[in-house]
């Protein structure tokens, strides 16, 4: 019988080097890369795939290293940053598909306690967003009006 090998506990993939100045190879100047976010996000790009549009296309490894800020950072001083967190938003967004889905297919009992620990996700993260004031204090999730939220 073949003897399996166990795995390491813990996360699986690559980590990102621990580095601490911008790399010389790096052609764009702070100023064109805060341009280039700008752009990107008019142009309907969230902020993690214009950090990836960054990384892939202009060889931006990280922009906190050359800018020193995030790029979130640098949507809010712009002032295009969304009324709601991007993370609060997909997490939304997932619920409000999980809810159509379960209007047709009302025994999917599978997805319907999929949508209570999404559900469940989203107020923790409110509350932690109303705590620190990201959101209005008065700041309430309802799963039945949550397709108003999304675009």
């Amino acid at each position: 019988m073949a003897r399996m090998h166990s795995r390491k506990k813990g996360k699986a993939g690559s980590k990102k080097p621990n580095v601490k100045v911008a790399p010389e190879w790096v052609k764009l100047s702070s100023k064109e890369i805060e341009d280039l976010i700008v752009k990107l996000s008019k142009e309907g790009n969230n902020t993690a795939k214009i950090g990836l549009l960054l990384r892939d296309q202009h060889a931006v490894p990280d922009v906190k290293l050359i800018c020193k800020k995030t790029i979130t950072q640098i949507l809010k001083e712009k002032g295009i940053t969304k009324n709601i967190p991007e993370d609060m938003l997909n997490l939304i967004t997932k619920a409000v598909k999980v809810r159509r889905h379960l209007e047709d297919n009302t025994k999917d009992v599978r997805n319907k306690v999929a949508l209570n620990k999404v559900e469940s996700k989203i107020r923790r993260l409110a509350k932690y967003y109303v705590r620190n004031s990201y959101l209005p204090k008065d700041w309430k999730y309802n799963g039945k009006t949550a397709a108003l939220l999304i675009k």
